[in-house]
């Protein structure tokens, strides 16, 4: 859950070749005490829509039902995107209307507000209903270091901004590496970390302490010869990088607010994992995971490098947080891949990246359960949420109720998030912020990744839908 734009080097590639420990109270955060489950809560119901929608506005209700059929309806969403991309779309009058069209419905159902105030607003009527937010301003990627400076001082003040709202209602800041490091740089980055795990001989001098960014089964294709080493230039370049990093994850540590770093692609990743677990190992402490990293199940190494991570932190006793994701580079990963002559490193099937995810699950309850660290559950998938809820209570809910957070996307699987929020737990929105023209990559990834699992699952339509009927009736009759 980001806001990413594809380097043009893959593209280029594509075209060549066809919880913690209580946190301070002053700004309480992931560990917040959240009210005990009943009993009738070891399971997750999400059969009774006025018990699930029943804070939820009728405006908001009949909003988000207008969305999820249009969105269902993939010619519609084409269309759309089309228009988006479109040169037309540069035109005075239709951009005009295109916008406006947008900022009324798709933008204000996936996006909190153009800014801080708007967002703020967005964030406290959340909060009513129960649910909390995981802030993100959206930046685009930067590519040199008067943009990287810019997005630096969002983030900073994305910081200012979720201690001005209600204590708890904002459980994450999000920062994207991509914004704060120059996309040039970080490929750079990448392909001579990757050249290391191929030989383990290769120095790189610039590197600082870390953990395990590979496995055996990670993919190393996109390195395909020996790199040169940084020049003066990127060396300076990365040292900004990590002080723009390192600024961050202060001033997080002082307002007790918790880091969380998105994922990207697989050709920047393996740099953005080093920047991140270079950060938790300076900021986590004392049982209280600060920085947070992201693992994408739908990776075939995913697990592999979550057991290695993990075993390496405990070695090095940092409490570790990580979100668990899906993924959403799906289609590029599989294309980049082909164009070298290798596999997918994408699971086969769904099914796998299914059990991916709930292997993930499990092995990091358990793992919060018995010790230290935190754990975000990033999904919308109503199997791993009943999964993960049953796992909470084998594990006995007070040992990770403190350390568990689930999240799905704002505007979407509300059913699942408010069905989490009423068996005990905290849940929160990734809820990007930003003019609607920042936001607009983020609207079509939304669009393109969403619209298959949307068509396919009328589940969150149907339980809107039959709560707008009862309330038809009940103001009728």
């Amino acid at each position: 859950m980001a806001f990413r734009v594809i380097s043009p080097r893959i593209l280029k590639n594509l075209r060549c070749n066809t919880t913690t420990k209580p946190l301070k109270t002053f700004h309480p955060s992931i560990s917040t005490a959240i009210a005990s489950p009943s009993p009738a809560a070891a399971t997750l119901s999400l059969e009774d829509s006025e018990q699930l929608f029943g804070s939820v506005s009728t405006k908001q209700l009949l909003r988000s039902s207008v969305v999820q059929h249009a969105m269902a309806v993939e010619s519609l969403v084409d269309l759309g995107m089309w228009v988006m991309k479109s040169s037309v779309f540069e035109s005075g009058v239709m951009k005009d209307l295109v916008m406006t069209t947008m900022r009324q419905t798709f933008y204000s159902h996936f996006c909190a507000g153009e800014d801080a105030a708007a967002a703020g607003r967005s964030i406290r009527a959340l909060n009513d209903t129960g649910l909390r937010s995981m802030l993100v301003y959206g930046v685009e990627d930067a590519h040199d270091n008067e943009g990287c400076d810019k997005n630096l001082q969002w983030f900073l003040n994305n910081v200012d901004v979720s201690k001005s709202f209600p204590p708890s209602s904002v459980s994450f800041v999000i920062v994207k590496i991509t914004a704060i490091c120059p996309m040039p740089l970080l490929e750079r980055l990448s392909d001579l970390l990757r050249w290391q795990q191929k030989h383990p001989s290769f120095v790189l001098p610039w590197k600082q302490d870390s953990l395990p960014i590979f496995a055996e089964s990670s993919p190393l294709y996109h390195t395909q010869k020996r790199p040169k080493p940084l020049t003066p230039e990127e060396e300076s370049d990365l040292q900004l990088a990590n002080q723009r990093l390192l600024k961050l994850g202060q001033k997080c540590e002082e307002a007790n607010m918790p880091l969380l770093v998105d994922a990207e692609h697989t050709t920047v990743q393996p740099a953005i994992d080093y920047f991140t677990y270079s950060s938790a190992i300076i900021h986590n402490k004392d049982n209280n995971p600060i920085v947070f990293g992201t693992i994408q199940s739908y990776l075939k190494d995913a697990k592999e490098r979550l057991l290695l991570t993990i075993k390496a932190a405990e070695k090095m006793g940092v409490p570790m947080g990580f979100k668990l994701v899906r993924g959403a580079y799906m289609s590029t990963e599989s294309k980049l891949a082909e164009s070298f002559g290798y596999a997918s490193p994408i699971h086969d099937t769904i099914q796998d990246t299914h059990n991916c995810f709930n292997d993930c699950s499990s092995f990091l309850l358990e793992k919060v359960a018995n010790g230290p660290g935190s754990v975000v559950l990033a999904t919308h998938n109503i199997e791993s949420g009943k999964l993960a809820v049953a796992k909470a209570h084998e594990l006995g809910v007070e040992k990770v109720k403190h350390k568990l957070e689930f999240a799905q996307l704002y505007g979407m699987s509300d059913a699942l998030s408010y069905g989490l929020s009423n068996a005990g737990f905290q849940v929160s929105k990734y809820m990007p912020f930003g003019p609607v023209e920042m936001v607009m990559p983020y609207l079509l990834r939304r669009a393109e990744e969403n619209r298959g699992v949307l068509a396919a699952s009328g589940f969150d339509r149907e339980l809107v839908r039959k709560e707008l009927g009862r309330r038809l009736k009940a103001s009728v009759f």
